[in-house]
């Protein structure tokens, strides 16, 4: 895993207009989206080395823990009742296992170190609508960020731990990064899109974050 070192990251969201600045610590950060083969399923795809889409939030959060008990770490996530039955999931912050990145951490990895809407250019970097050929693609293709991170930017959205609205939108979550059919304009750092954990479709994955020793 990549060391991602302390920084601040202001996040905006363009339905409310609002935006706020967080402090991140430091933490790790895995350079590649968790892939089919780790999952343990083909899930709908003869290439398990493909990024391990159709997991909902929920099914993340499992993975996480099961990778820390494989590993010998204490689980960051204690899971008590049913996903989408009235299930919760507590986060132990101290916790060294492996967990979801927080919106921040993840905005301010993606970002590494810069400023615009991208941390290179896009046809570089990401798969999108215009060069995916409308489908998936192995993690690791296109071109890192300066931090070593592949594939921020496209190919499949990533599960945050982030809860997006809860006044309005209940236990919606947030996703980040754009996927392999959105337009250009969905593939950039700061765009924040939210929706239910329970969710499983095919441009939606995740990546392991580990808190910093």
């Amino acid at each position: 895993m990549q060391r991602i070192e302390a920084g601040a990251v202001t996040i905006t969201d363009r339905r409310t207009e609002r935006s706020w600045t967080v402090e991140v610590a430091p933490f790790l950060l895995s350079p590649l989206q968790v892939a089919q083969c780790e999952i343990g399923e083909a899930r709908g795809s003869a290439d398990d080395l493909l990024p391990a889409v159709n997991t909902s939030w929920f099914e993340a959060v499992d993975y996480c823990n099961r990778a820390s008990e494989r590993a010998g770490l204490r689980p960051a996530y204690t899971v008590t009742g049913a996903a989408g039955e009235g299930g919760a999931v507590v986060w132990d912050r101290a916790a060294d296992g492996y967990r979801l990145p927080t919106e921040a951490e993840w905005e301010h990895a993606c970002r590494a170190g810069t400023t615009g809407p991208r941390y290179g250019e896009l046809d570089e970097i990401a798969w999108y609508r215009d060069n995916s050929g409308e489908r998936l693609h192995r993690g690791g293709e296109k071109a890192p960020n300066a931090w070593g991170l592949h594939d921020m930017i496209g190919n499949a959205w990533e599960w945050c731990w982030d809860v997006y609205d809860a006044e309005v939108y209940k236990d919606y979550r947030v996703i980040k990064g754009g996927g392999w059919f959105d337009e250009h304009w969905s593939c950039r750092a700061g765009v924040r899109r939210r929706t239910m954990p329970t969710l499983r479709i095919d441009d939606l994955g995740f990546r392991l974050a580990r808190n910093a020793s």
